[in-house]
């Protein structure tokens, strides 16, 4: 399995400490490989998870030339089995042994879990895609979003990293602006699905409407809050200086796939009571003066992104219509009343998809080039 045509990755020795101690220094250089596996060994880990499934359909629905599929999980999934093209697949459990023969592991198990065996799965050979924050700034591994810095790939040494959701939500519409007119700070707050936190905070919104509607006692295991009919300002744990580390991803995240160091932003994450689209409200400013006219005409030719911008006809990007699409989308575009070079915008997209499983399947579409 090899980064792009023409090279492949040396993997690094095992490591007591799983990765961490491993730098870009850590590394050997990549030496040459004539060919890619046209036809890929697979691995899902975390595959009975929300976003595990969705990797899975997203596989089918794309037509990865999958050669063979193992769908990984812990032990109190084996045994459960899961359809992909018309075949049923039974779930193994995660070992450290279960990534002999495998090309690309797509991970959504969590940070432990990845801690843990993403090194395991690179020195057997396999290039792993994660979808936990562990990797993410890790200098040595690049965190792609492949409509914006799908290059970075190719400089992979065995881990690619997933961003964030709400950041690669709201980059899909930030960064062909930034392209246009160059963007310094944001000002953001997010409208987070309950898919964010997974499969049982789905259920546990479900159940707690269903307990509302029947007039029944509330029960709470996920949230430390009440979330159906209810908004909680939280999304993941509070720093030091008030911010959440979700809310600190925006900015950090951001530098990194854009490639801009300066790039600023002042986030406030919000958990609502929606099943699986994210939506944020942002407020940019830009080096260089933008009109509402000219970015709607940029923002109508970047990739993976619908404009759907018509306030005369209620027609603005809502989570609900959001929901099981590829694309993102954006619409409110309006001038910003406090910059000078600013612009507000709405945007949503499927947190399960663009999110987390389409992207990750779209950087193993690029491994595959």
């Amino acid at each position: 399995m090899i980064a792009d045509p023409g090279t492949a990755r040396v993997t690094p020795a095992a490591h007591a400490g799983g990765w961490a101690g491993f730098d870009a220094c850590s590394f050997p250089q990549y030496i040459p490989r004539p060919f890619m596996n046209a036809k890929p060994h697979v691995a899902i880990v975390g595959a009975t998870g929300a976003v595990g499934i969705e990797m899975l359909k997203t596989l089918e629905k794309r037509n990865f030339p999958v050669g063979k599929l193992t769908l990984l999980a812990s032990a109190r999934s084996v045994g459960k089995k899961l359809t992909f093209r018309g075949q049923p697949v039974a779930v193994a459990e995660l070992t450290k042994d279960s990534f002999k023969g495998v090309d690309i592991a797509l991970f959504s198990a969590g940070g432990a879990i990845s801690r843990d065996f993403a090194p395991i799965a690179v020195k057997a050979g396999c290039v792993v895609i994660d979808n936990s924050s562990v990797f993410r700034m890790d200098e040595s591994v690049p965190l792609v979003v492949p409509e914006i810095n799908a290059s970075d790939i190719r400089l992979h040494k065995g881990i690619i990293a997933n961003p964030n959701c709400t950041t690669a939500i709201t980059l899909m519409a930030l960064y062909p602006l930034h392209k246009a007119f160059h963007v310094k700070r944001i000002f953001a707050s997010s409208y987070q699905a309950v898919s964010g936190t997974g499969a049982k905070a789905i259920q546990e919104l479900k159940r707690q409407v269903e307990q509302i509607v029947a007039g029944e006692p509330v029960t709470k295991e996920v949230y430390p809050h009440q979330i159906a009919f209810n908004v909680l300002p939280q999304v993941d744990v509070f720093l030091p200086n008030g911010y959440t580390k979700e809310e600190a991803k925006m900015e950090n995240e951001g530098r990194k796939i854009m490639h801009h160091p300066a790039f600023r932003a002042s986030v406030t994450c919000v958990r609502v009571p929606v099943y699986r689209a994210h939506s944020v409200a942002v407020s940019a400013e830009f080096e260089k003066p933008v009109t509402v006219e000219t970015a709607r005409e940029v923002l109508k030719k970047a990739p993976g992104l619908d404009v759907v911008d018509n306030p005369d006809k209620k027609e603005y990007p809502l989570p609900l219509y959001a929901s099981d699409k590829y694309n993102c989308q954006v619409g409110r575009l309006r001038k910003d009343s406090a910059f000078d070079n600013g612009l507000c915008f709405w945007v949503a997209g499927d947190q399960l998809l663009k999110g987390a499983a389409l992207n990750a399947v779209q950087i193993a579409e690029e491994l595959m080039k």
